[in-house]
């Protein structure tokens, strides 16, 4: 019954996730890291931010979810 829960958990996880990484800003891409731009960073600014901690706190989840549900 906790392995169930946990996988579901883990697929709720993974849904926001890939919600999340879609609502962010387009950005150059790997096009800056082949000199295709001169900006290496940028300040994340309102909505951005908020959803790049959102993304790293999702993903942190997700990642010790993944190793609960190994150990279960």
């Amino acid at each position: 019954m906790l392995k169930q829960i946990l996988q579901i958990i883990q697929i709720i996880l993974a849904i926001v996730l890939i919600i999340v990484v879609l609502l962010q800003q387009k950005g150059t891409g790997l096009g800056s890291a082949f000199g295709g731009s001169g900006t290496i960073h940028t300040t994340r600014r309102g909505i951005d931010k908020v959803l790049y901690q959102i993304t790293i706190v999702v993903s942190v989840l997700f990642f010790i979810l993944a190793i609960v549900n190994l150990l279960f």
